[in-house]
């Protein structure tokens, strides 16, 4: 045992060294923090946070989002691998280098196709996190229930910003109740979903919020629902200026005072912007005053600002010159929206060939127009729907008939119309029914100079494929065409083939016209042109064989020229129509005319039952919108009640100028609900001729009411050995109507 003073000793000597070590650490941290002596440095080291796997569960095929956060925790650069592993099997791995202190977020995606339990472990060689997630076998695909009404808003937002996404699901079944699972993807990958079950009969608003972190267009899908949203860079929104009426020619305009045109498309700042267009405008064919802009300013010099995705629509009216054709707009419940300009395959200028003495033969013509109305816009007016045809142009129009029709279609799909090929006699329009959540695109498409064309055609955009004129041909004898060839892709066994298409034709300039035709008359006049040359060659599809050949398809199932200046979007039906050994179906357009292409979709649904309702006029009135300075001359109709000439196709027509107006009023007195699981569009079929001034796409007869043009005629102006045909009826009717007389200036 110690002695008393042997452990005062030790205390004595344990507190010297205490002192010791205090006094050489406090040395060691001075010189340490003035880096005359170094420590070891720790080594790079890597932690896993915010591991998550996302959904937990999920069927068969869906994508499992699996990410984490990898924070380099040591004092030095270093890197490491990271494994994904599923089921203790390696499916993934991802080299990471980090600095000291820096952070990465690690993202992977799993799929699996067997239902079961699935362990997730993700590790490098020092530290690893886990979980789980189950893949469950999808419900059996037997739900009746329909979605319907996609909406995204904001449509435009920024990185990581949250879209509420809006549908409906309607179960069209009155009798029993229905359920579904939803599943919600963004650009494929799941990112909600949820079972749903409705009562019979029942229609309920469905929510949910998605996002995106890059820049560009996302595709959204509800199960077979889809839509879309746009991020762009924050801060910043979408300007979109274009122009409507008179045509498509580009449309200068200033902005910020830089020099632009339409159409306009820019991600801006955000922030106050000037704007200004020309008024007048002239277009070539014609020359166009201002009217308005799309938000109801009435300057054509104005600020706005910036601070949403903004479209601004500019509106002229035409003054002078020529533009189009009559011009429908109807009722929406507090006035009346501009819908379209009508009867393209009507425009009595439709040329054939030409003969070696120079002779010019007109060829074709086809008065009807099927026009689908945008339900959303149509409202009654006191029982009767509201549609008005005018004359904004300087042309003459010859209204033989107009009619509403009425189309119940399965709920779920959509239905269009065919248009009008101008060979072909008769009304020819048909309607089709389409399933929008499963069109296919085309495989390929190029056009005639080989340009791959495809990104033009997979959305409704706006954007389209650039096309060629044949009256910009240089040459007589080698008339330049557009031409579009699709690969269908393999369709063997499909119950029917179905294009879906918007597209729009740019006439060119009439200037151009009267040189291509001039061109002709020159080489005739020196002998070069045979008889029976072609100057306008019509609109043709052929279909590819097994052998390569192209076939060209019967002239009754031949494609039309669409719209002009507003696109449309109708159906071209290829059923039956390929040779039965082919695999590889493609197709082919050719088209004289700049016939360019917004979107282009396929169906191969089978037909479904449709019903079909038509209703004729119960009022027209013709009137005068406005007093024109148009030099046209003749026996136009009188103003007044015209109810009787618009019931049938029959040669009797309203005639009218520019300044002139038909409104008609189709009554819905008689007019059922559509039947349960059924809904309703809208179509306004017209029978409507029209002619073009002299020196302004008129060619071959005088600025006047008469020739008058006849459904059984071969081509306007036809030959002398054709005649409107004057019976006692056509004469009563002459005589009864046609008693506006206005004489040449």
């Amino acid at each position: 045992m110690l002695s008393r003073s042997a452990v005062g000793k030790l205390k004595a000597i344990f507190i010297i060294d205490l002192i010791i070590v205090a006094a050489a650490a406090g040395t060691y941290l001075f010189l340490l923090n003035q880096g005359t002596i170094t420590a070891g440095a720790k080594p790079a080291t890597f932690t896993i946070t915010d591991f998550s796997v996302t959904p937990q569960e999920a069927y068969i095929g869906d994508t499992v989002q699996i990410a984490a956060n990898i924070t380099n925790t040591g004092d030095v650069d270093g890197n490491t691998t990271f494994n994904l592993m599923i089921n203790g099997a390696v499916k993934d791995s991802e080299n990471v280098t980090l600095a000291a202190g820096d952070s990465q977020l690690l993202e992977f995606s799993d799929s699996e196709m067997a239902a079961g339990n699935y362990s997730v472990t993700l590790a490098e060689q020092v530290n690893s996190q886990s979980s789980f997630f189950i893949i469950k076998e999808p419900p059996p695909d037997a739900s009746k229930i329909i979605l319907s009404d996609f909406l995204s808003t904001p449509y435009e937002t920024w990185p990581n910003k949250p879209v509420n996404i809006t549908a409906t699901a309607t179960n069209p079944n009155s009798a029993a109740p229905d359920h579904t699972f939803l599943r919600v993807t963004v650009d494929g990958v799941t990112v909600a979903s949820q079972m749903l079950e409705l009562n019979a009969s029942e229609s309920r608003p469905l929510f949910f919020v998605v996002n995106a972190t890059t820049e560009g267009k996302h595709t959204v899908a509800i199960n077979g629902l889809k839509g879309s949203f746009t991020v762009v860079k924050e801060g910043c929104h979408t300007l979109i200026i274009n122009r409507s009426g008179g045509g498509s020619k580009a449309l200068p305009f200033t902005l910020n005072g830089q020099s632009l045109q339409t159409p306009y498309q820019a991600v801006l700042p955000e922030g106050q912007y000037s704007i200004s267009v020309p008024t007048p405008f002239d277009v070539g064919t014609g020359v166009l005053a201002f009217t308005s802009w799309s938000d109801g300013s009435t300057s054509p010099s104005r600020t706005f600002t910036l601070n949403d995705k903004m479209i601004l629509v500019v509106t002229y009216t035409i003054i002078s010159g020529y533009a189009s054709c009559p011009s429908l707009y109807i009722w929406n419940g507090t006035g009346y929206s501009y819908i379209t300009d009508v009867s393209n395959p009507g425009w009595l200028g439709y040329l054939s060939h030409i003969n070696s003495d120079g002779t010019i033969v007109a060829g074709g013509g086809n008065p009807y127009d099927y026009v689908k109305l945008p339900k959303d816009l149509l409202a009654a007016n006191n029982g009767f729907y509201d549609v008005t045809l005018s004359q904004r142009w300087d042309e003459l129009f010859y209204l033989d008939s107009a009619s509403l029709i009425v189309v119940d279609h399965p709920a779920g799909t959509d239905v269009y119309s065919s248009l009008t090929n101008y060979l072909n006699k008769g009304e020819t329009g048909q309607f089709y029914t389409v399933s929008n959540d499963t069109l296919l695109s085309p495989v390929s498409a190029t056009n005639e100079k080989g340009q791959n064309v495809l990104p033009y055609l997979l959305q409704k955009d706006g954007n389209y494929t650039p096309g060629i004129n044949g009256i910009e041909s240089t040459d007589w004898n080698n008339i330049q065409q557009n031409q579009l060839t699709l690969d269908l892709g393999n369709l063997t066994g499909a119950p029917s083939i179905k294009l879906v298409i918007t597209a729009m034709v740019d006439w060119g300039s009439a200037d151009t016209y009267y040189q291509y035709l001039d061109m002709f008359k020159s080489a005739a006049a020196q002998g070069l042109v045979p008889d029976d040359t072609p100057i306008m060659p019509s609109p043709y599809m052929e279909v590819l064989a097994a052998n390569g050949t192209w076939i060209r398809i019967p002239q009754d199932r031949q494609i039309p020229i669409p719209s002009d200046y507003n696109a449309r979007t109708f159906t071209v039906d290829l059923t039956g129509l390929f040779p039965s050994d082919v695999s590889d179906y493609q197709v082919r357009f050719t088209n004289f005319w700049n016939v360019t292409y917004d979107y282009i979709g396929i169906d191969t649904t089978p037909q479904q039952n449709i019903t079909i309702t038509t209703i004729k006029p119960s009022s027209a009135v013709l009137s005068q919108w406005w007093e024109s300075n148009s030099t046209s001359s003749g026996a136009f109709t009188r103003y007044g009640d015209v109810t009787p000439l618009l019931q049938d196709t029959d040669d009797m027509f309203v005639i009218g100028r520019q300044g002139d107006q038909v409104n008609m009023q189709f009554p819905t007195d008689n007019l059922s609900a559509p039947a349960p699981g059924m809904v309703r569009d809208y179509f306004f079929v017209v029978a409507c001729w029209f002619k073009d001034p002299p020196g302004a796409w008129g060619y071959g007869f005088t600025w006047t009411v008469d020739p008058m043009p006849f459904l059984a005629m071969s081509g306007f102006p036809y030959p002398s050995n054709e005649s409107y045909p004057y019976d006692a009826a056509h004469l009563a009717y002459l005589q009864e109507y046609n008693t506006r007389i206005i004489n040449a200036p």
